[in-house]
């Protein structure tokens, strides 16, 4: 019988050199989209896909993340003050039950398989879990993460969340290589780190949502070092291919965005603000605008 999956990694330590100087001083993670920091996109994806402990492997300079999911009792009591009751409700969806977060420390950047693997010893031995990117936040009707615990409820054993990329484009991805193709999901013979153009073995690329096997982190506890000279979650993926035949992508159903670069954060920014009721007429105006700006600029 499977077990329920009820936690989650977040692997929340990288520097975000490539928001500076903004991450200078905030975690990229707090950066806001819309409304919301990136973070709690992934943590709302997680609760409506049934996961009740959050774990976050984090680094140094990331206490601004720590303090976001913490009681504020002085804004409270300010809204409590004003009546202001839908602010108090978005507040409430921010703050962590006492004992349901827990934090570890990645204390040397050695990859995202490493960052996983310092979870270790909040996991039980028998228990399936889940680990989300919060860079890549995912719209979609029903989320990303229920979407794959639906799938895991299927088939079972270890699920990566992929799409399809251009060919050009698959060398900034681990890429399977598919066995069968089922539709809405894959089961895959293999895997490879960020592949050459050439040596890709498909173009069905994975992005940052997993639902992993315990036995997933005795393949980390090798400590392997792969592409780019870190520990490779992806390495680890393909090596439970090789031990248990049990890897299956899933075609998950929405968009995804890349928040860890400019261009897919601003992406993001148009794509959510527009989604929004409360938005779209004003910001749809604004960016017709500035397309009809452009055109005549030229």
């Amino acid at each position: 019988m499977k077990r329920k999956v009820t936690k989650a990694i977040f692997p929340v330590a990288g520097l975000g050199t490539r928001f500076l100087p903004a991450t200078k001083s905030i975690p990229k993670e707090i950066m806001t989209l819309v409304d919301r920091p990136l973070i709690q996109y992934a943590i709302d994806e997680a609760r409506a896909a049934g996961i009740e402990e959050f774990i976050f492997v984090t680094s140094r300079g990331k206490s601004a993340l720590e303090d976001y999911f913490d009681a504020a009792p002085v804004i409270h009591a300010e809204l409590e003050a004003k009546g202001k009751k839908d602010l108090l409700e978005i507040l409430a969806k921010t703050t962590m039950d006492s004992g349901q977060i827990a934090y570890v420390r990645q204390q040397k950047a050695m990859g995202l398989g490493h960052a996983v693997w310092c979870a270790r010893r909040l996991l039980q031995d028998d228990e399936a879990f889940a680990v989300l990117l919060p860079d890549d936040v995912i719209a979609a009707e029903k989320p990303c993460l229920q979407q794959m615990v639906e799938a895991y409820e299927e088939t079972g054993g270890n699920i990566v969340a992929t799409m399809e990329v251009p060919m050009d484009k698959v060398s900034s991805y681990g890429v399977l290589d598919v066995a069968e193709d089922m539709g809405s999901f894959v089961k895959a013979k293999g895997m490879v780190e960020k592949p050459k153009k050439e040596d890709a073995p498909s173009n069905l690329a994975v992005i940052g949502r997993y639902i992993l096997q315990p036995e997933i982190m005795d393949t980390l506890n090798q400590k392997k070092i792969g592409a780019g000279g870190e520990i490779q979650l992806t390495d680890a993926i393909a090596q439970e291919i090789v031990n248990s035949d049990n890897v299956y992508g899933l075609r998950f159903r929405g968009q995804r965005f890349d928040c860890g670069s400019k261009s897919g954060f601003l992406q993001a920014t148009v794509a959510f603000g527009l989604a929004r009721p409360d938005l779209a007429a004003e910001f749809s105006d604004f960016l017709n605008d500035v397309v009809a700006m452009r055109q005549a600029a030229e």
